[in-house]
């Protein structure tokens, strides 16, 4: 079943050939409004969906190859950019996995100063998924911050605490290991804002030392090492497909707005 869930259902054809490698969703658009894209022998219009499965694409009359579908968890070394396009020519996680296996989407984006687990895939049906803010799938951070952290202040985490863009809080905070001068805690977010468990450590007084996300969904970063990188399991997959899917029941009734978190 997983096999076929890259085009489960109908998708727009702009990002059905950014998907296959024809440039950015703008390029994209760009060739459909030069009418060089056809859907059966029959000029595509801008945002048409179909079924690459059912239908024929054409662009400039040359047949557009049905994408293997890909999964990919990847562990991001600190340092790197969680972006396909950099003008600078800095690191770029994307850069790590074989250029094969065609254009990806990155899932679950982390800052430059972050490390941890990364998703991979050609599957626009999922990267939705986890990555759209009515899903809110829960993601794990293992994090060491300056100081001690009082099991009250994991407690007001739970509560929430205000942040530019709005209230803000975690689903769960365990203090993992109490140093001299740290402390070892992991920390669930099912919704966030950008570099969300960095402010959110600020506001409690508490500078972040190291940040390494450890789980997305039901997907853990095991005993993969920085810079190492392993297909998902058709389990995974299957398992990552559900975890989206309570997420939006969860989400619907609570009636919240969710963000895409960036550690």
């Amino acid at each position: 079943m997983t096999k076929d869930r890259l085009f489960e259902k109908d998708t727009r054809i702009q990002k059905i050939l950014a998907a296959a490698g024809f440039g950015s969703r703008r390029q994209c658009e760009e060739l459909l409004e030069q009418g060089r894209v056809e859907v059966n022998g029959t000029a595509a219009k801008l945002g048409s969906k179909v079924n690459p499965l059912e239908y024929q694409i054409t662009v400039d009359g040359q047949k557009l190859k049905k994408s293997k579908p890909v999964y990919l968890a990847l562990f991001k070394p600190k340092g790197y950019l969680c972006t396909n396009y950099d003008q600078q020519g800095r690191a770029k996680t994307i850069d790590i996995v074989p250029e094969s296996f065609g254009r990806l989407f990155l899932i679950g984006r982390l800052d430059k100063d972050s490390e941890g687990l990364i998703l991979l895939t050609n599957d626009g049906t999922l990267s939705e998924r986890l990555t759209h803010p009515k899903y809110g799938v829960a993601k794990v951070y293992r994090v060491q911050v300056a100081g001690e952290f009082k099991p009250e202040e994991a407690k007001q985490l739970r509560q929430g605490v205000h942040l530019a863009e709005g209230f803000a809080k975690a689903e769960r905070v365990t203090i993992k290991r109490q140093h001299k001068q740290s402390t070892i805690l992991d920390i669930t977010l099912a919704e966030g804002m950008n570099r969300e468990v960095r402010r959110l450590l600020a506001r409690m007084g508490h500078k972040v030392m190291m940040l390494i996300r450890i789980a997305v969904g039901p997907v853990k970063i095991g005993k993969l090492m920085p810079g190492e990188w392993r297909q998902l399991t058709p389990n995974e997959v299957d398992q990552l497909y559900a975890a989206g899917a309570r997420s939006s029941t969860v989400g619907t009734k609570s009636g919240g707005k969710r963000r895409v978190v960036s550690g």
